[in-house]
């Protein structure tokens, strides 16, 4: 582990709990509001916010130590829209699909769940391709 790989990582659980409330906070409240038998209250779902927390830190480091490992050499921004594509469609995509077999969610919400979280991802990959670009030669 080194200083960019931390710096990363704690970005990256920054932007990701921000865009988290965003998305699921604020975009799509309307839409689990009306679920109430299957989204727990806001009051007792801030009693497991330590959870939350965990997740997004586990997420974010996992994300980063990928990142780290695939990069490859060529201009930062596109290899992170496309790393981040590729976390959308082997994570957000599936897991939408999946639960939206599973419980009764509509089909509006799940479809928004893909699309808002999928932009978030691509825009996580975006970050984490910029804290490891190659700095500007002299």
């Amino acid at each position: 582990m080194n200083k960019t790989f931390l710096v990363a990582w704690i970005a990256l659980f920054v932007a990701w709990m921000a865009g988290s409330f965003v998305v699921h906070g604020t975009l799509l409240y309307n839409d689990y509001a009306a679920l109430p038998n299957l989204f727990r209250p806001p009051a007792e779902a801030e009693q497991h916010m330590a959870f939350m927390l965990l997740a997004h830190v586990i997420m974010a480091g996992a994300f980063t130590w990928i990142y780290a490992r695939v990069r490859g050499t060529g201009d930062w921004m596109p290899q992170g829209i496309q790393f981040g594509i590729a976390a959308a469609l082997m994570t957000v995509v599936p897991t939408y699909m999946i639960y939206y077999v599973v419980q009764p969610m509509p089909a509006g919400s799940v479809i928004k769940q893909i699309l808002f979280d999928g932009a978030l991802v691509v825009i996580l990959g975006m970050l984490v391709a910029f804290f490891y670009r190659k700095p500007a030669s002299a």
